[in-house]
């Protein structure tokens, strides 16, 4: 019995020994490499900047005049093509987002600079009354098809009268 303890002991010290010599001859790990601009297959990272702006702390965004009178907020962002800014969605009027009216506003109109590390300043030149005779932005997805809209306008000729006053439209999630 003392025999296969002992060969199982001799055994154990000797694989232990074997190890320990192939890992000092063995090859080191290396450590990854960061991507780069010249490695096409690997993405880029890119660190926020100073001047950087997020959308996320634009939208929601007040918007003031040059006597600093609020006159609206920024409720949505529309980037064109190549993925730039075209134009800021203005909420203006409404308590609460109710009787709110969107229009978009060119991005050259809105002037946004950094105050500080967290706050932003959105300045436009025109007051609310300006804003609120602008035409409504209306979101590609909450557009009447025309044939819907021609039997709508038919069936309200007839039967109802006209409403007046502006319609609003809550924006959507895109």
């Amino acid at each position: 019995m003392s025999r296969p303890l002992l060969a199982a002991a001799f055994l154990l010290v000797a694989g232990a020994s074997a190890g320990l010599a192939q890992d000092a001859s063995g090859p080191k790990p290396v450590p990854g490499t960061p991507a780069t601009l010249n490695n096409d297959l690997r993405p880029t990272f890119v660190a926020q900047e100073p001047s950087d702006l997020m959308a996320s702390k634009m939208i929601g965004q007040s918007i003031v005049n040059g006597a600093n009178e609020t006159i609206g907020s920024v409720a949505d962002i529309v980037l064109g093509p190549d993925l730039a800014v075209k134009s800021y969605v203005v909420g203006v009027g409404g308590f609460l987002g109710l009787g709110t009216k969107y229009v978009s506003v060119a991005r050259e109109a809105l002037q946004v600079t950094r105050v500080d590390d967290k706050t932003l300043k959105a300045v436009i030149n025109t007051d609310k009354d300006q804003l609120r005779a602008a035409p409504e932005y209306v979101y590609l997805g909450q557009q009447p098809a025309k044939a819907d809209a021609a039997k709508t306008s038919d069936a309200t000729k007839t039967d109802v009268p006209a409403a007046t006053g502006t319609t609003t439209t809550q924006p959507a999630q895109q």
